[in-house]
């Protein structure tokens, strides 16, 4: 088992977790879903399922690289549900967060979506040995 095997498992683990709380506790995440998009609960646990499936993919390196490349595509589509709670102001657990929590959120997606290219071997790290 090589480093990038070992960060897989570490990374994997709680998109497992997170997914299956989509699942647990749907309503939890219903409010920063963008009301464009209609039924929250709809999109809460399909993106749950997303989670729970691509988690476990990223962590088998045979699924690694597909996993990875759908890794970043839902990080960056569940994103707008972040800038939604963000420009709208909306409370979650009772609770807003003010400019400097969802910049740092943001960072957060940005770290998460260089990981995912990284453990795929995806651009710019398609030529990495790790």
């Amino acid at each position: 088992m090589n480093s990038r095997d070992i960060i897989s498992i570490i990374y994997g683990i709680p998109f497992i977790l997170i997914g299956i709380t989509h699942f647990t506790d749907p309503a939890w995440f219903e409010p920063i879903v963008p009301k464009i998009l209609g039924n929250a609960y709809f999109w809460v646990i399909l993106s749950g399922v997303f989670e729970v499936l691509i988690g476990v993919g990223i962590m088998i390196p045979k699924f690694r690289k597909i996993s990875a490349f759908t890794m970043v595509l839902m990080l960056i589509t569940l994103y707008w549900a972040n800038l939604n709670m963000w420009i709208n102001d909306i409370p979650l657990s009772g609770n807003t967060y003010g400019d400097i929590w969802h910049i740092i959120r943001g960072f957060i997606q940005v770290s998460l979506i260089l990981t995912a290219l990284w453990i795929g071997k995806l651009p710019p790290f398609k030529n990495d040995a790790g």
